[in-house]
């Protein structure tokens, strides 16, 4: 059984924008103290696009990292233990 609900109200809608907007580190979070809705949604877009440039640039150095290294070495079993979990 499945209820569609196609409104939200705005007491909802101000109780998800202060989650989002606790979600947001320290320091975008000043930037959006009492801020309206469209402005936690933009800052927390912007985290994320920035989280996903983090990964990417993690996911580099881990692939420049497992390139270099000897794949019978210590190292590379403990990076491939961590990548299995």
């Amino acid at each position: 059984m499945s209820s569609r609900r196609t409104r939200i109200t705005e007491e909802e809608m101000n109780e998800l924008i202060s989650k989002l907007q606790n979600l947001l580190p320290e320091s975008r979070r000043r930037n959006t103290s009492r801020a309206s809705a469209a402005k936690v949604l933009k800052e927390t877009c912007n985290y994320i696009k920035s989280l996903h440039r983090e990964v990417d640039g993690l996911s580099d150095r881990l692939s420049e990292l497992i390139n270099t290294m000897d794949n019978d070495s210590a190292q590379a079993e403990i990076i491939r233990g961590l990548l299995r979990s």
